[in-house]
């Protein structure tokens, strides 16, 4: 099990490989269809993003309770926010984290840019919600569930799905 700390340099992520199980530590972001929608609106404004965009794991998570800092936050299907992937990517998105397949143009971008998937286990977002220390919305709060969220991790469990050359784990 191999360790990482986020932000990761671009030589930490190209020396992983799909199949490595991982422990990711440090700062994510959160982020769904509807805030995916409204960076996109953004850039196509010509407006800086809200946030230093460099790792986006696709989960909508449920309110806290018990003390804890979040909800359960499983991942989400990311193939929906692939049409605004590449884009992100192109700036600076270098770590996403999610379930499922990605399109043939977002694995073209993640080669370009070096940038890496990680599947999350799904229906484990209780679980995975003990290794968030904080979280603090920091766009598009009306968005509920759907907002873009900070996250401060410890030890989030994670299989690199897809590494920084395409291989996969869905195509073996």
């Amino acid at each position: 099990m191999q360790h990482i700390s986020l932000p990761a340099s671009q030589e930490e992520l190209s020396a992983l490989k799909a199949g490595d199980k991982v422990l990711l530590s440090g700062v994510i972001f959160t982020g769904r269809d509807a805030a995916h929608m409204r960076l996109m609106e953004m850039i196509g404004r010509g407006q800086p993003l809200p946030f230093e965009i460099n790792a986006i794991y696709y989960t909508g998570p449920c309110p806290a309770s018990n003390g804890r800092a979040i909800g359960s936050c499983g991942p989400t299907t990311s193939s929906r926010m692939d049409r605004y992937t590449p884009a992100l990517i192109e700036r600076g998105l270098n770590v996403m984290i999610g379930k499922g397949e990605r399109s043939n143009s977002v694995i073209k971008a993640m080669i370009d840019y070096g940038a890496v998937y990680f599947a999350a286990v799904g229906g484990a977002g209780a679980l995975l919600s003990e290794c968030v220390l904080s979280c603090e919305a920091v766009a598009f709060p009306d968005l509920g569930s759907e907002a873009i969220y900070r996250l401060e991790i410890t030890d989030f469990p994670v299989i690199l799905a897809i590494d920084s050359r395409g291989k996969s784990i869905y195509k073996r």
